[in-house]
This record gives C-alpha cells, structure tokens and sequence, in this order.
C-alpha cells in the first residue's frame, strides 16, 4: 500500500530537506536564534511558572493502546543505607524502566520514516537496534527555549474539550490565533490545545487515546508557512486518530518530522496554562522545554515550563 497523492503533494510543499545545508540534524529549531531566545525572555513579567508535564508514574496515560510502550516502573534500590558504616549519612536511590515517549515528551526527527527515508533524506536503516538513531536522535537537538504561544482551540469553541472526532484545521488555529491577540512567528513553538488530556485528569486512561480529537492532515502547510520551530499538544496521538484519509495512520507525523524536519511534542498538561493565558489574556510566554539527552533515540521525556 502506498500513501496517497494528497500526502505526497503536501510533503512537497512543507519539505524543508537541505535548507539548513545537507548535515542538518535539528530542522527547523535551526530557527531559534539567539534573538528569538532576547525576545523570547523579554515576555517575562512577573516571573510566574507554570508547569507542562503529566507526572511519571505506573498508572499514567500508556493503557496499552501503543504496542511497547509502558508506564514507568519504579523500584526502589537503596532506602536509608549507610553506605560508609552505621551512624554516617544514609542515602536513598531509584531505578526507573519507562518508554520515552510514556508520558509528556517530545519526538525526536527520527521517531517515524517514510518510504525508507528520514528527515534530511537521510535513510531509515540508519537506525540500528544497538546504536539506535545515528542521525537526528533527540541528544542532537540544541537547548529548547524559545517564546511559546497557546492556540486554545477548545476554548475558542466554547467548550472544555473538542470530541474525539475533531481534527484541528489551519481555520481553528487561525481562530485561536485571532483569541490570543498574538501572531506566531518565526521560532515560536506553538502549544495546540484540545482539552483531551482532561479524560486522563479525570482518571479515565482507558478512554484518553481512542477516539482522539487531533491535527489535521491540512496543519502542516500553517505551521511551514509561519516557520513554526516545534508543536506540542495534550493528546496521546498528536494527529486525529482515527485519520482523516482512511489508511493514512500517522500522516501528520511524517509530515511534521520526516518532511519539514519539525519536533513534535504529546501529553502536555495545557490545562493551568490555558486559566492563566485567558485570565492575564496573554498567550505568549517564555517557554523552557529541555529534552532529556539520550543518545540515539527517537523521543525523551520533557518537563516543560512556561514562564509568565
């Protein structure tokens, strides 16, 4: 089965491959510069944060609708030992097995492929089970700080959540545009809010992932056109899910990573941000969004803070 044309002709015009030279590794976060950062920081007036991620833990968001992926098993290695004799200082340690993309996280360039290719043309079997990715892997992307802005989709529809069957289309974020009174810009890193991450707030994992409200196959285009340098969300599958184009699973994703060379961010909790944003009305803000460094691989989690 091939992808259809419509992907095909969109991947053309969203393809950013060689515009950052043929060794680029980091796509478009080549585009926050030192300036973006000044400006970036000059958002900052009264030094609130406001933090973005879903706790680690062994009841989170993974219910097993994503084959591998599981929820942090934590286990204890030392509690109070008293490692040079009785009487000293004791110490307690963790060890942590978790999938990197378990809860709130950032894809890595590499973390689909497309007809044997990834970002930058590069090929897909150059990730190896032992090495992992070679290029492009998420220790390769710089230090994330940019301005952030928030496109409350669900709060411009006037409700909590958008339902399951919503795609997200470049009108819904020209309309959230519109609310936040702020024009994305070249740098920014776009938060696109759902509501959807509510459904596991309330404690209802099972029902987080399926059906989901998402972008759509259309966004890409409005993320190219403004020079967007990474998007984030509050669903478990980033795109509408099911797809829009019967068949075409994770269309969005390999547009966004594969084609235009754009992070993708899932399972952010956008739901404080979104209070503060209408309350101060202002959805622009300094935006610390550090990936964690693992060599080779496809995704990290994030800890993700807005600063107001």
């Amino acid at each position: 089965m091939s992808l259809p044309d419509e992907f095909h002709d969109i991947a053309k015009r969203v393809n950013n491959w060689g515009r950052w030279g043929a060794d680029d590794e980091i796509g478009t976060l080549n585009l926050i510069t030192d300036e973006v950062v000044r400006e970036a920081a000059a958002t900052v007036r009264t030094g609130r944060r406001i933090p973005l991620a879903l706790p680690l833990k062994q009841d989170g968001v993974q219910s097993g609708l994503i084959q591998g992926r599981i929820n942090p098993l934590h286990t204890m290695v030392q509690i109070n030992q008293e490692l040079f004799g009785p009487g000293t200082v004791a110490t307690s340690d963790d060890t942590a097995v978790l999938s990197l993309q378990t809860a709130t996280h950032w894809d890595a360039l590499t973390h689909v492929s497309h007809s044997g290719k990834i970002y930058n043309g590069r090929p897909a079997d150059s990730i190896t089970p032992h090495e992992g990715a070679r290029f492009s892997g998420i220790e390769k992307a710089p230090h994330i700080v940019s301005r952030g802005v928030l496109l409350d989709v669900a709060r411009v529809h006037g409700t909590g959540r958008l339902p399951g069957g919503h795609a997200v289309t470049p009108e819904d974020l020209d309309a959230a545009e519109e609310l936040a009174g702020v024009r994305v810009r070249s740098g920014d890193i776009v938060l696109v809010r759902t509501g959807q991450v509510q459904v596991y707030l309330a404690g209802d994992r099972h029902a987080y992932g399926y059906p989901s409200p998402g972008l759509s196959i259309r966004t890409p285009e409005w993320f190219r056109a403004r020079d967007v340098a990474a998007v984030a969300n509050d669903t478990l599958t980033f795109e509408i899910f099911p797809p829009e184009i019967d068949d075409l699973w994770l269309g969005v994703h390999a547009l966004d990573l594969v084609e235009m060379g754009m992070l993708q961010g899932q399972n952010w909790n956008l739901e404080q941000l979104s209070t503060a944003c209408a309350e101060s009305n202002r959805y622009g803000f300094l935006l610390s969004a550090m990936p964690e460094p693992f060599v080779g691989a496809t995704g990290t989690p994030v800890a993700p803070v807005a600063v107001f």
